[in-house]
């Protein structure tokens, strides 16, 4: 059985270990309040599901780092030297307070992981849509009704892995170039979230707690199109 580590068990990491779950993989789980804090997500996930500290969650090749900006000083940076790193971030000013280099696009939120992993290879996705979407679109290979998601990261090798998990998950992507792309579809961003809702208005009038759950598809010209247009 393959593997995929988690280092955040939020909204966006517990319903991507459920997807992976689902597709066959073994999940190890973590975050900044250790093991006990995961029991029930760990018992409502099933035997596939473990709770682990952060570095043991670095011990698969694939590991998904699904915590706010803020904290991504406090990720294990000896243990993930070597594995590809799925980034789901972004960059909230209200809650990571204000980073210049953001503000003036000198860099994006993947070029920051990746400058604080050095020896990792990070690959941005699963970023753009909200998790009660992320867990409504899945489709099986060749549906029509399968949605995209954009891909960022500087090595191809990594981003051959992510796609195939991508791929077993539910999801196509479309590769839309090295990490300083990313901005392509960052919070605000014509490809953000919008595009996989059922009701694109009510989107963008709502606040977190109050997210219209109703997903739709979003086919790759679609999300090309809104990339383009950045």
């Amino acid at each position: 059985m393959k593997r995929i580590g988690f280092i955040g068990a939020g909204h966006i990491g517990s319903t991507l270990a459920r997807l992976a779950i689902n597709a066959g993989y073994e999940v190890l789980l973590s975050n900044r309040r250790g093991p006990d804090s995961l029991s029930q997500l760990v018992t409502e996930l099933g035997p596939a599901a473990s709770a682990v500290t952060p570095p043991e969650a670095a011990a698969p090749d694939l590991v998904v780092v699904t915590v706010p900006l803020h904290a991504i000083d406090q990720l294990p940076e000896e243990e993930l030297a070597g594995k590809t790193v799925i980034d789901t971030n972004n960059y909230y000013p209200d809650r990571d307070g204000r980073i210049p280099e953001l503000d003036s696009r000198e860099s994006t939120t993947s070029e920051l992981l990746q400058r604080r992993l050095p020896g990792s290879k990070v690959v941005k996705v699963f970023s753009n849509v909200v998790y009660l979407h992320l867990g409504q679109l899945p489709r099986p290979a060749n549906d029509p009704q399968r949605s995209t998601l954009p891909m960022v990261g500087d090595d191809a090798e990594a981003k051959a892995l992510v796609t195939e998990f991508a791929d077993a998950v539910g999801f196509d992507v479309l590769d839309v170039g090295e990490l300083h792309q990313g901005w392509r579809f960052e919070n605000g961003r014509p490809a953000y979230c919008l595009p996989y809702a059922a009701d694109p208005e009510a989107m963008r009038n709502s606040g977190p707690g109050s997210r219209p759950m109703e997903a739709k598809p979003a086919a790759r010209e679609v999300i090309a199109a809104l990339i383009e247009r950045g």
